[in-house]
C-alpha cells in the first residue's frame, strides 16, 4: 500500500519554481529540489514524476502568477501609459525576494532552440502576453489616449521586448539607474 502524501504539492512547486527561475533547467540539479522542497528524491518522483515534469508545473504556476497580475492592471481604469509605466517599473523594481531576470525570459533564453519542447509553454506565454497588450493598445488608441499612427502590435512587441531586456539586464548585474533610464527611454513611446 502506497504511503500517503506529507506534503503539500503547492508549496513544493512554489519552491522549484524559485529554484528553477534562480538557477535555469539544466543547472538546477535533482538535490537542490530536494533542498529547495525539503522533498526527498523518492518523493519527487513519486508526486512529480522527475525533474521535467516539476520543472513544467513550476514554470506554468510562475505563468499564471504574472498573467494574474498583468490582468489585474490591464483591467483597471489607469490611463494606458500609467499601464505601461506599471509594467516598465515593475521590471525596475522587482522584490528583493524574487531571483533577477523573469523565469520565462530565462527559459527562452536557456532552451529556446536546445529543447523546445520544455520551452513551449514559455514561448506560447509571450504571444498570449502579446496579444493581450496588443488589444490593450488598439483599445487606448480607439478612446484617443493612443496617436492613430500608434500600431498596437508593433507596440505591445516593442514593450515586451524592452521589459524582457530589462529582466536580461538585471540578471547581468544592471543598477536600477540603468534600469530606470531604459523605463524612461521607453515609456516614451507612449
Amino acid at each position: 500500500m502506497a504511503r500517503p502524501r506529507t506534503f503539500e504539492e503547492g508549496q513544493a512547486v512554489e519552491a522549484a519554481m524559485r529554484a528553477f527561475w534562480e538557477s535555469g533547467y539544466e543547472a538546477t540539479s535533482t538535490q537542490d529540489l530536494c533542498t529547495a522542497t525539503g522533498l526527498g528524491r523518492s518523493s519527487i518522483y513519486n508526486a512529480f514524476e522527475g525533474k521535467r515534469e516539476l520543472f513544467d508545473k513550476a514554470l506554468r504556476r510562475y505563468m499564471a502568477q504574472k498573467d494574474a497580475e498583468l490582468a489585474e492592471l490591464l483591467e483597471s481604469g489607469l490611463p494606458v501609459r500609467e499601464k505601461v509605466r506599471a509594467l516598465l517599473w515593475y521590471a525596475v523594481d522587482s522584490p528583493e525576494s524574487d531571483p533577477p531576470g523573469c523565469f520565462v525570459t530565462n527559459t527562452l533564453v536557456e532552451l529556446g532552440t536546445r529543447d523546445p519542447e520544455l520551452a513551449g509553454p514559455a514561448r506560447r506565454h509571450q504571444e498570449e502576453r502579446v496579444a493581450r497588450l496588443r488589444d490593450a493598445f488598439a483599445a487606448a488608441r480607439a478612446q484617443g489616449e493612443l496617436a492613430p499612427d500608434r500600431d498596437p502590435d508593433a507596440l505591445a512587441h516593442f514593450l515586451m521586448a524592452t521589459i524582457g531586456g530589462m529582466r536580461v539586464a538585471a540578471r547581468g548585474g544592471a543598477d536600477r539607474a540603468a534600469l530606470e533610464a531604459i523605463a524612461r527611454t521607453a515609456l516614451q513611446a507612449f
